[in-house]
């Protein structure tokens, strides 16, 4: 699990791994047209929800995807409410590269969420996987999704090249960001960010 600080316009999220529970609210979140658009997954019932969050297990038990719902508390009696996704995947012990991927829900979108559960995501991972060989990370987007450029730029991912079409899944060109692991650069972790097993 890890924790975001509460900001005094921000509250705290939380990113844990995707669990059963979550699917109802998973679900809901992708009746959004807009997260839809920028999405592969489909997401039509609590069906295809399960079988979603069993592959997002799957992933963490081969240890290669490291998916986490992000959750953030509005007030300190409201129950957690899902927020958005981050993603670490690709990964393999001597692979120098691994890639990140996230989304936000419609309702949180505009407030900061998927910059800063990226940035905590960022520094766990080289956190985790430094001694296993990780040393950049690369975020893709279409390049029509402005909103996740900003967010790219904003944590340290540089542009790095343009990506080809691939039709029908990407339709458009694509961006590759890139964020190499500089510890003179960047911290190895996010003041605000608490990592606990």
């Amino acid at each position: 699990m890890l924790k975001v600080a509460a900001t005094p316009t921000t509250p705290a999220l939380v990113l844990r791994p995707w669990c059963a529970e979550d699917v109802a609210a998973l679900v809901e979140v992708y009746r959004d047209a807009e997260l839809r658009r920028w999405t592969n997954s489909r997401m039509e019932s609590e069906d295809d929800g399960l079988r979603w969050v069993q592959d997002q297990e799957q992933g963490w038990a081969a240890g290669s995807r490291f998916a986490f719902a992000v959750l953030e508390r509005a007030l300190d009696a409201a129950p957690l409410r899902l927020v958005g996704n981050v993603v670490l995947k690709e990964v393999a012990s001597g692979k120098p590269s691994a890639e990140v991927g996230y989304w936000t829900a419609a309702q949180a979108r505009g407030r900061g969420v998927a910059q800063r559960a990226l940035n905590t995501l960022t520094a766990w991972a080289f956190d985790a996987f430094q001694a296993n060989g990780l040393e950049c990370l690369e975020l893709l987007h279409q390049v029509d999704n402005l909103a996740s450029c900003r967010v790219a730029e904003k944590n340290g991912y540089q542009f790095d090249r343009l990506l080809p079409s691939a039709p029908p899944s990407y339709p458009l060109d694509g961006h590759v960001h890139v964020r190499r692991q500089l510890p003179d650069a960047f911290p190895s972790a996010p003041a605000n960010a608490h990592f606990s097993a």
